[in-house]
């Protein structure tokens, strides 16, 4: 598909946008910039798929809360705090205890409850296997989700553990490939040269493994996407940079916006 062709699809009423949400920790609030800017332009995805953050942000969107109200959700959810932590669970934080925060926006417990389709990816740490949800609960599949291995604890469905879904699928278009006429990825976990400096604490060496990780299997993705936003100046944050949402947020918003102009520019000199 050209780049004319491409915005043809996006502005054709009859086609079906997909939605892919990368992980990325609190970065994950580029995501809402990014849907900000879709939004504005007029295209409202269809389908969403998401690991990680991206779940969350997927499902606070297919839900039907607007982006301002996915702001507030993030901002209102304390990852760290002395009553969040894991005692006799394998982790930092006890992912459980974030139940109650989610069934303030999510009443209905229930992937029935979303507008719009949903795929939530995981990883079955028993079977050491990827699992997607899309039917049933809601909360629990999003928090494992998002459970990043090592400083959350894995979330218990049906006897079985299940933890952050990039460690096999950061980057999950499959499920909403075939399903779709025009995809559009969302991308925040760059990777760039870093400093040493930056290495000071153990925490920061997994964060940098795991996003080496995520990075090589995730761009072999990106081709696969009719438009794709990746952010790079999100490099300079951390996956638990809670104090640099608004930052983080504007970051996505526009680079998204500066790439849908781009391609808006493109089909304009192209007519």
């Amino acid at each position: 598909m050209n780049e004319e062709e491409k915005i043809k699809a996006m502005n054709m009423t009859n086609n079906k946008v997909g939605l892919v949400l990368s992980g990325g920790g609190v970065r994950g609030m580029a995501h809402i910039g990014a849907i900000q800017a879709l939004e504005e332009q007029g295209i409202f995805p269809e389908v969403v798929s998401g690991s990680s953050a991206g779940a969350v942000v997927g499902a606070l969107y297919c839900h039907g809360y607007s982006p301002a109200e996915m702001k507030q959700f993030f901002a209102e959810t304390p990852l760290f705090h002395i009553s969040r932590f894991a005692f006799g669970k394998p982790g930092f934080i006890d992912t459980d205890k974030f139940f109650k925060d989610f069934i303030q926006y999510f009443r209905l417990d229930d992937f029935s409850s979303l507008k719009k389709k949903l795929y939530v990816t995981t990883v079955d740490m028993l079977k050491g296997e990827k699992r997607i949800f899309s039917e049933g609960e809601l909360i629990r599949p999003l928090l494992a989700s998002s459970a990043f291995p090592g400083l959350f604890s894995p979330v218990c469905i049906d006897e079985v553990l299940y933890s952050d879904g990039g460690i096999l699928d950061n980057f999950p278009i499959d499920p909403v490939a075939t399903e779709v006429d025009y995809l559009v990825g969302s991308y925040v976990s760059p990777l760039d040269t870093i400093p040493a400096e930056s290495l000071k604490y153990s925490v920061n060496v997994l964060e940098r493994a795991i996003r080496i990780n995520y990075s090589k299997r995730s761009r072999r993705k990106f081709d696969a996407c009719d438009i794709l936003f990746r952010p790079s100046k999100l490099v300079q944050y951390g996956l638990l940079d809670v104090n640099k949402l608004d930052v983080i947020y504007q970051i996505g918003y526009e680079a998204a916006r500066q790439e849908l102009q781009k391609e808006i520019r493109i089909s304009a000199k192209s007519q």
